[in-house]
C-alpha cells in the first residue's frame, strides 16, 4: 500500500518518517519532491566488478554544472529521508527525464531503517546543466507486510555522501 500525501504529512509529523528539511510544498498526491544536494562523485572507470571504482569528487558550483553523456554520476538528495516503519522507493521524475536526465533507473528501492541522504545514481542523453538543490526526483513510502527486523541496518543505509558500489568487496571476499 503506497502513502498518500496526508499520509506522509502526518508520519513525519508522528516521527514514523524522516525527511529534514521537510516543505509542505514538496508533497505530491502520493510522494515527497526530493532535491540534489551539492555533491557528486563522477564515475571516472569502472572497467572490472571485482576492483574498485574510480570516481572524482564534484561540488555543484550555484552557477550550476554541466552534465556530460557517457558518464555514471553519483549524487546525494538534499534531504535526510527514511523511516523503519515504511520501504521508501526513490524515482526520478518526469520533467527531469524529458530533460534528458535519468535518476534512479535501476535502484530505486530502499530499505527500512535508518534516514540518511539516498545516493543517486545520475546520466544525461545529452549535455544538461544543473543546480543545487534542484528538485530531482519523488520518494515513495510503501507500508510492508509480513516479519521483518526493523534494527537491521543496512551498510548503504549508513552514508550520507555519494558512495560507489561495493560490490567488488563482496566479490572477493567470497571467492576468499
Amino acid at each position: 500500500m503506497i502513502l498518500t500525501a496526508k499520509k506522509i504529512e502526518k508520519e513525519v509529523k508522528e516521527g514514523n518518517i524522516t525527511i529534514t528539511p521537510f516543505n509542505k510544498n514538496c508533497l505530491s498526491k502520493n510522494s515527497y519532491i526530493y532535491h540534489i544536494s551539492n555533491l557528486l562523485l563522477e564515475v571516472e572507470e569502472v572497467g572490472d566488478i571485482k576492483k574498485p571504482i574510480s570516481s572524482k569528487s564534484i561540488t555543484i558550483p550555484d552557477r550550476g554544472l554541466l552534465l556530460e553523456p557517457h558518464k555514471l554520476y553519483l549524487g546525494t538528495t538534499g534531504e535526510v529521508i527514511g523511516s523503519k516503519d515504511y520501504v521508501t522507493s526513490l524515482i526520478g521524475m518526469d520533467k527531469t527525464s524529458k530533460l534528458g536526465m535519468y535518476v534512479q533507473v535501476t535502484a530505486d528501492l530502499g530499505q527500512l531503517g535508518k534516514a540518511h541522504q539516498w545516493t543517486l545514481e545520475i546520466e544525461v542523453i545529452q549535455p544538461l546543466k544543473i543546480y543545487p538543490w534542484t528538485e530531482i526526483g519523488q520518494v515513495t513510502f510503501w507500508k510492508p507486510y509480513g516479519n521483518y527486523n526493523k534494527n537491521n541496518i543496512e551498510f548503504y543505509s549508513t552514508q550520507n555522501k555519494p558512495h560507489t558500489s561495493t560490490m567488488y568487496k563482496e566479490l572477493t571476499d567470497n571467492n576468499n
